[in-house]
C-alpha cells in the first residue's frame, strides 16, 4: 500500500472512530435511561406504596457486589483529572452514579445549581439566574423561597438532571468569605427556614435535593488545609442548627461534608458530625456525599459516616473493595451506605418519574427572577424621600459605573451560570449578565436625558453627574469560591469615584451589585442607598422598578453591615502558612487552625455582646411606607405566642418584615438576644392586622454539652417586637420553666 492510500484509509479510520465517538455520546445516555425506565412494574420495588426504606431494601438484596461499589462513587467530571471510559454517560454536570438498568434504577446526574444550573453555555443549554442565595435570604420570605427552588429545580430536570448541588447554608461568621453570596446570611433559624423551603420546594419537582458545606466551611482561605477549633455549644447554636432547621424542613436527599476539618478530623471523616449528630440525633436516613475531592481516608471515612465519594474513587474505588476483602470494612457498613442512595433515589421520586429533558420556559424564569430581585433589594438610605424618583421633575439623569450600561455582576466558582449568547466563563472570571441598569431606567422615562459614564475617569463622571438632576452610581463587589475578599471595601477605586460624583451632586444615589456587606465611607454624602446583591437574570429591571415606585421595597439585611473589618471578632483574616497549604484528595492532613473564640456570638449576637456600634444592623431595611406596632401580648403554653398590632402609617401600601427576638436570662450564659421568629405583613396604606406568631420552645433553648440535648433554662425571658435588630419597641418579660 503506498504512503498516499495508507494516510487516506488512517484518515478515514479516524473520522469513523469519531463518529462512533458522537454517536455513543449521544446514544448510550438516552439507551441507558430508557434500559431503567423500561424496567416492568413487576420488580416489587416498583410498589410505590411501600415505603423508600423498604423500596431500597428489596433492591439491595437484588444487587451484586460490583453494583453496590458502583454507588459509593463519583464518575469523574469534565476537567477534573482524566477522562473516564464511561465518561460520554454523563450529562455535562458535576458528576453522575451509575445506575443498575436491569433493576430499573437510574443514574443520579449531578448539577451545581447555587442561584442557577451551572455549565448551560458549556453544554448549549440555557439556565435563569436568579438574585444570589444572600439576596433571597433579604426576602425573609419562605414563599419566595419555594419559587427559587422550584426553578432551578425545573430547569435542572429539562437539562437532564435529577440531583442538585446547591443548598448551601453555612452562616456569615466571616463576611469576608468569597462564598457568602451562595449562603443565607448571619442567622441560624433564619437561614436554616429558608434553605429548608428552598430545598423541599425542589425536591417536589422530584429531584434529589442537597444541603452543603457541613459544616464550618465559613472562609475560603486555605479551605482544604484549615482546622476549626470551636466548642460543640457553640457548633450546635450556630451552623449546625442551620443545617439542623433545614433538614427538618427539606429532608433532603444528601448533605454535602466540606473541605476543612473540625476539631482534628476532616469533615468528611468527621464522625461526630457525621454520626453522632447527623445520623444519630438528627435522624437524618439520606446519604453523605463529600465534596469535590474532599474524601481523605477509605476506612476512617467509611467508619464516620462518609456514604459517596465525588467526583472520582480514589478512596471509595479500589480501596474500599481491598478494605471489605480484608475485614477492615463490613458488609453491613457497605450495605448501609448503598442503602442510604437508594432510599434517596425513591424518597425523591427520580426512579418514578425519569427525568425527560425538556425546553426550558425562558419568559417564567425571567419573571420568577425579577419578582424575588424586588423582594431582595434592601433599601438602606434614603434621605429627604429621594426615592421614589418623581418622573415629572426630572429631565436628565446620570448612569455611572462599570458596565452599567450593559450589565449586572453575578457571583463566580462553581455557582456561576453561564449567560446567555456564550459558552463557560473561565473559572474565576467575572461574568457581568446583559441586564443594563440604562436601558431599564431609561424605559421608565422617556422624555429624560438619560446619560452614561463608566467612571473610568472620575473627573468625568463628576462632570456628568453634575449637571444631570439625579446621579445614579452603580458599584460592585465581585466575590467567588475558592478566595478571600482583602477587605470590605468597594475594589478598583470605587469609593473615590462615588465621593466625587456626590461632592458633584448631593443628589445622588448608589446602587450596590455585591456579595457580601461593603464599607461606605461616602455614606453620609449620598442621598440614598440601595443594596441589589447579585441581582440575577432581570435585576436592571428590578432595580428599576423600585427606584421609580412601581414596587416598594421590603427587604431586609440578613447579615450586619460592620463600620469596619476591626469590628469583626477576627480583624485580620486567618490565612495558611504559604509553605503547607494543604491539598485535596490526598491523606494530608490540616496545617493551620482558626479558634472561633467568639463562640456563640455570630453576626449580630458579637456586636450586641461587644457594645460594637455598626453601619447597618441585622433585620435592617427601609420602605415607601412607615409601620407602627402596638399591643404586644405573650402567652405561655407548649409553644410562647407573641401576638401584636401592626399598622401602615403611611401613603401607599407595603410589607413589613416584623422580627420577634428573645432574650434569654443571665444563667443561660447566651449573647444579648436571639431571632426567634418574623413574619411578612403586606398592609394597604392606613390599614392595621393582629399579627401573631408562634415560637418554638426549640428556639428558646440551649444546648447542653453534658447531657446532649437542648434545655430551657428556668428564669425571666425578655420578649422583644419590631423592624430591626436594634429597632424593637415592644418588650415583655416572661417567666418560664
Amino acid at each position: 500500500m503506498n504512503k498516499d492510500k495508507l494516510q487516506r484509509v488512517r484518515g478515514a479510520l479516524v473520522l469513523t472512530m469519531v463518529f462512533f465517538s458522537l454517536l455513543a455520546a449521544a446514544f448510550w445516555p438516552a439507551l441507558w435511561r430508557s434500559m431503567a425506565q423500561d424496567q416492568s412494574a413487576n420488580h416489587p420495588w416498583m410498589d410505590k406504596t411501600l415505603s423508600p426504606d423498604r423500596r431500597a431494601d428489596l433492591v439491595l438484596q437484588q444487587l451484586t457486589l460490583e453494583e453496590k461499589y458502583g454507588f459509593l462513587h463519583g464518575n469523574g467530571m469534565p476537567g477534573w483529572g482524566q477522562p473516564r471510559p464511561n465518561a460520554y454517560l454523563g450529562n455535562g454536570g458535576a458528576g453522575f452514579v451509575l445506575g443498575v438498568p436491569r433493576l430499573g434504577i437510574p443514574m443520579i446526574q449531578m448539577s451545581d445549581a447555587a442561584y442557577g444550573v451551572r455549565s448551560s453555555g458549556e453544554n448549549g443549554r440555557y439556565s435563569t439566574a436568579l438574585p444570589s442565595d444572600v439576596a433571597a435570604a433579604a426576602s425573609w420570605d419562605v414563599h419566595a423561597a419555594c419559587a427559587y427552588g422550584a426553578l432551578i429545580g425545573r430547569e435542572l430536570r429539562a437539562q437532564g438532571y435529577n440531583m442538585t448541588l446547591g443548598g448551601g447554608v453555612n452562616l456569615t461568621r466571616e463576611p469576608r468569605n468569597g462564598r457568602t453570596f451562595e449562603y443565607m446570611g448571619e442567622d441560624p433559624i433564619l437561614a436554616g427556614t429558608l434553605v429548608g423551603n428552598r430545598m423541599k420546594c425542589e425536591q417536589a419537582q422530584h429531584l434529589m435535593g442537597d444541603i452543603k458545606h457541613y459544616a464550618l466551611n465559613d472562609q475560603e482561605s486555605g479551605r482544604n488545609a484549615v482546622n476549626v477549633i470551636i466548642s460543640k455549644r457553640a457548633m450546635r447554636e450556630s451552623d449546625l442548627l442551620a443545617f439542623q432547621i433545614g433538614i427538618e424542613i427539606a429532608d433532603p436527599a444528601g448533605v454535602m461534608c466540606s473541605y476543612n476539618a473540625v476539631n482534628g478530623d476532616y469533615a468528611c471523616e468527621n464522625k461526630y458530625l457525621l454520626t453522632d449528630v447527623l445520623k444519630k440525633d438528627w435522624n437524618f436516613k439520606g446519604f453523605v456525599l463529600s465534596d469535590w475531592g474532599g474524601t481523605h481516608s477509605t476506612e476512617k471515612a467509611s467508619v464516620a459516616g462518609l456514604d459517596h465519594e465525588e467526583p472520582e474513587d480514589i478512596f471509595f474505588g479500589e480501596k474500599f473493595k481491598q478494605a471489605v476483602q480484608a475485614g477492615k470494612i463490613s458488609t453491613a457498613e457497605l450495605d448501609d451506605h448503598v442503602h442510604r442512595i437508594l432510599r434517596a433515589e425513591f424518597a425523591s421520586g427520580i426512579v418514578d418519574d425519569p427525568v425527560k429533558k425538556n425546553v426550558v420556559d425562558v419568559e417564567g424564569g425571567f419573571e420568577t427572577s425579577r419578582r424575588i430581585a424586588e423582594q431582595s433589594a434592601v433599601l438602606l438610605k434614603n434621605d429627604q424621600a429621594i426615592l421614589p424618583l418623581d418622573r415629572t421633575r426630572l429631565h436628565s439623569i446620570a448612569i455611572i459605573g462599570p458596565n452599567a450600561n450593559t450589565g449586572m455582576i453575578s457571583g463566580g466558582g462553581s455557582a456561576q451560570v453561564d449567560p446567555p449568547g456564550r459558552g463557560a466563563p473561565k473559572w474565576k472570571e467575572h461574568v457581568w449578565f446583559p441586564t443594563s441598569p440604562l436601558k431599564a431606567i431609561a424605559a421608565k422615562i422617556p422624555g429624560a436625558a438619560v446619560e452614561f459614564d463608566s467612571g473610568a475617569d472620575p473627573a468625568s463622571a463628576a462632570a456628568l453627574g453634575k449637571k444631570s438632576d439625579v446621579a445614579i452610581v452603580f458599584a460592585y463587589q465581585w466575590t467567588s469560591e475558592d478566595f478571600d475578599l482583602p477587605n470590605l471595601s468597594l475594589p478598583e477605586n470605587q469609593d473615590a469615584l462615588i465621593g466625587q460624583v456626590a461632592a458633584a451632586n448631593p443628589r445622588t444615589i448608589v446602587v450596590l451589585e455585591t456579595g457580601s456587606a461593603v464599607t461606605m465611607p461616602w455614606l453620609n454624602q449620598v442621598r440614598a442607598v440601595l443594596e441589589a446583591w447579585y441581582a440575577g437574570s432581570k435585576g436592571a429591571d428590578a432595580v428599576a422598578n423600585i427606584l421609580f415606585g412601581e414596587v416598594s421595597p421590603s427587604a431586609k439585611l440578613p447579615m450586619t453591615f460592620p463600620r469596619s473589618e476591626a469590628d469583626l471578632p477576627h480583624p485580620h483574616l486567618v490565612t495558611p502558612p504559604p509553605e503547607a497549604p494543604g491539598r485535596r484528595n490526598g491523606e494530608a492532613k490540616p496545617t493551620f487552625e482558626v479558634h472561633y473564640d467568639e463562640g456563640l456570638k455570630v453576626g449580630y449576637k458579637w456586636y450586641d455582646a461587644e457594645n460594637k456600634p455598626v453601619l447597618f444592623p441585622f433585620g435592617f431595611g427601609l420602605s415607601y411606607t412607615t409601620f407602627s406596632y402596638s399591643g404586644l401580648k405573650v402567652s405561655t403554653g407548649s409553644d410562647t405566642t407573641v401576638s401584636f398590632a401592626l399598622k401602615n402609617t403611611g401613603s401607599r401600601a407595603g410589607e413589613e418584615i416584623a422580627e420577634v427576638y428573645a432574650a434569654l436570662p443571665a444563667a443561660a450564659g447566651e449573647p444579648p438576644k436571639r431571632l426567634v421568629g418574623w413574619d411578612k405583613v403586606h398592609l394597604n396604606a392606613g390599614e392595621s392586622k393582629e399579627v401573631s406568631m408562634a415560637v418554638k420552645t426549640f428556639y428558646l433553648s440551649i444546648y447542653d454539652e453534658a447531657s446532649n440535648s437542648w434545655k430551657l433554662v428556668p428564669g425571666t425571658y425578655t420578649l422583644m417586637v419590631g423592624g430591626s435588630s436594634q429597632n424593637l419597641p415592644l418588650v415583655q418579660k416572661i417567666d418560664l420553666k
